[in-house]
């Protein structure tokens, strides 16, 4: 297999036959979406799974996030699974674990909390369709003791200062050595003002940098967990998982600046790798969980053209660290549609046009069906040699330009970066919460 892939991805080679070369053929493999029972057969293939992983091809897509959401209600209704992770910042999404689970302090509504979000992209979290599942977690979560509740985590890196600041609050409250600690290690940090890229520069221009102090808080936090008697496991993994995220944060940043591409991307990755292994050990021995991510992250990287850059993904580790039977990978993808976005990174929020896809594309050969919505699984008859082909597969972030979409496509081979595969003809944008 790793010689298949080197020959294919060394030059970037797009090839159109394979296992999908007529309409017929997809037609056959394809199981319509048609109401919450069409997902039989995929919640049946993951049910044993310590981990399912959702994907999705943009940032900004309804379809996108009713499925994952339809998905992530039938495994944790039926089928035992404990948290959901998405990939988005931990301390603020904190408030809408706490609001599913009517701990103290919750909010009023999921509403509430959403709409307390402004670090951009707001729309991907800050929608109708997740106050639908948060609303639906609350009303699952309420009939269980609260051991047994089901929890809703931010994993990725970004929102250090929010971290950073929690952490010093929460410490302050119960302990005022550790919080004297704690607050000197991060004076490192005074000088930049709330500001990463500006840290990140001053390192780069000769200035110290952080990662002493910052590993020494998580070190601190670790070694000194007898001291926090008044948190529970819970509150504990609050602690802890804030100040990884500044330290983790301290390095991404330092690191996007002083180091090659991949070294940044890898460490993003690693840190929301680690907080799902964390989640995983938080709910105990046989805990299954649900990660929410773009499908740049939950296919695995491996079998993209992601591999020749030495870019890893959370797909990737977890088939290496859990083994690939016991996760199972969905991507989604759509041959074209609408979806929300920004022009540039921190731009106004937009509804833009995705044009249909182009006929080298996984997108193109699907939509040859008459079915509007369907999903795949993939078997071992499609990962024989024969089968496999490369072909491109659009991926689209949170800034996004509907002219440059040839650009968009990821050479991939499908059936080998995930176990399944949801598509749509035509797709939505994300409904965004008004205030």
């Amino acid at each position: 297999m790793n010689n298949l892939i080197t020959k294919y991805f060394l030059g970037f080679l797009l090839v159109t036959s394979g296992m999908f070369s007529t309409a017929q053929n997809i037609n056959e493999k394809a199981i319509p979406l048609a109401g919450d029972a069409s997902l039989d057969r995929l919640i049946s293939a993951a049910a044993d799974r310590e981990l399912v992983l959702l994907g999705e091809a943009s940032h900004g897509t309804h379809e996108y996030y009713i499925w994952r959401d339809k998905i992530s209600r039938r495994l944790i209704a039926e089928q035992g699974f404990r948290f959901i992770a998405v990939e988005g910042d931990f301390a603020s999404l904190y408030h809408l674990n706490r609001y599913v689970k009517n701990l103290d302090g919750a909010a009023s509504s999921a509403k509430a909390v959403l709409l307390k979000l402004d670090r951009w992209p707001t729309w991907m979290w800050a929608n109708e369709e997740v106050v639908a599942l948060a609303e639906w977690l609350r009303s699952h979560n309420d009939k269980l003791p609260q051991a047994q509740k089901v929890g809703f985590y931010g994993m990725d890196v970004y929102d250090e200062w929010n971290s950073k600041k929690v952490a010093l609050d929460l410490l302050k409250t119960i302990d005022q050595t550790a919080y004297n600690y704690v607050k000197e290690q991060y004076k490192c940090f005074e000088p930049h003002k709330g500001d990463s890229w500006r840290y990140a520069d001053a390192v780069r221009a000769g200035k110290a940098d952080c990662a002493t102090a910052t590993k020494n808080v998580v070190d601190y936090i670790r070694a000194n967990r007898d001291r926090f008697t008044q948190l529970d496991d819970d509150g504990y993994f609050y602690l802890l998982q804030n100040t990884l995220v500044v330290h983790n944060a301290e390095a991404f940043y330092r690191e996007s600046v002083v180091a090659s591409g991949h070294v940044s991307w890898n460490s993003r990755v690693h840190h929301m790798h680690g907080t799902v292994n964390d989640l995983l050990a938080l709910y105990g021995e046989n805990a299954k969980g649900i990660v929410w991510a773009h499908n740049t992250h939950i296919g695995d990287a491996e079998y993209t053209s992601m591999a020749g850059r030495g870019e890893k993904n959370i797909g990737q580790l977890t088939r290496k660290v859990l083994g690939k039977d016991n996760v199972f990978l969905i991507g989604f993808a759509s041959y074209e549609g609408k979806v929300m976005a920004g022009s540039r990174w921190g731009g106004r929020m937009k509804e833009m046009t995705i044009p249909p896809a182009i006929s080298s594309s996984i997108e193109y050969k699907l939509n040859q069906s008459d079915l509007d919505g369907f999903y795949l699984i993939f078997d071992q008859h499609d990962r024989i040699e024969e089968n496999l082909t490369v072909m491109g597969h659009r991926a689209v972030g949170v800034v996004y330009n509907p002219s440059g979409d040839r650009r968009q496509f990821i050479p991939t081979i499908v059936p080998m970066r995930y176990d399944a595969l949801f598509f749509f003809k035509n797709t939505g944008a994300l409904r965004v919460l008004k205030k």
